[in-house]
């Protein structure tokens, strides 16, 4: 049988992990609470197991590859077991170097390939849509007021 530090890595050598994770897994697969402090440590000490990287990863997917807002990435990093006040820095950083407009503007656009806003019951749909991708409520209310003043003009 591996020793929880062998498997750890070997968790660690197919996607990053924060430290709550390895040692939830560890846990489940049933190794001895000592074998997995010893474990975590030397991962931690190995920099093999570090939170900030993990956290930066996971803001960098939910902001360029799954397109979701700053309050849904850091929700999803909180619910990884990420520290709050780590999660909130690797957010700031990430979304720092982003447009958010431009973001929120990109998800109405894929959004409305398959509806319009022409009823109210559309707008507040797709309202509800943005907001549970995360975005800023002050921002999406702006943008869809954009689109229909453009909407508005292009008739």
């Amino acid at each position: 049988m591996a020793s929880a530090y062998v498997t750890g890595l070997r968790m660690l050598g197919r996607r990053e992990l924060c430290e709550a994770q390895v040692r939830t897994r560890l846990t489940r697969r049933q190794f001895d609470a000592d074998e997995i402090e010893e474990a975590i440590a030397r991962l931690l000490h190995e920099r093999a197991l570090d939170d900030r990287r993990t956290a930066l990863a996971c803001a960098r997917t939910e902001a360029h590859l799954k397109h979701h807002g700053r309050r849904r990435a850091l929700q999803q990093l909180e619910a990884l077991g990420i520290d709050r006040d780590l999660a909130r820095e690797a957010v700031a950083e990430v979304f720092a170097d982003l447009d958010e407009d431009e973001l929120i503007a990109q998800a109405l656009t894929r959004r409305l390939r398959h509806e319009s806003l022409e009823a109210a019951t559309a707008v507040r749909r797709v309202h509800r849509y943005l907001l549970a991708q995360g975005f800023d409520a002050a921002r999406v209310h702006a943008a869809l007021r954009n689109r229909a003043t453009h909407a508005s003009h292009d008739d």
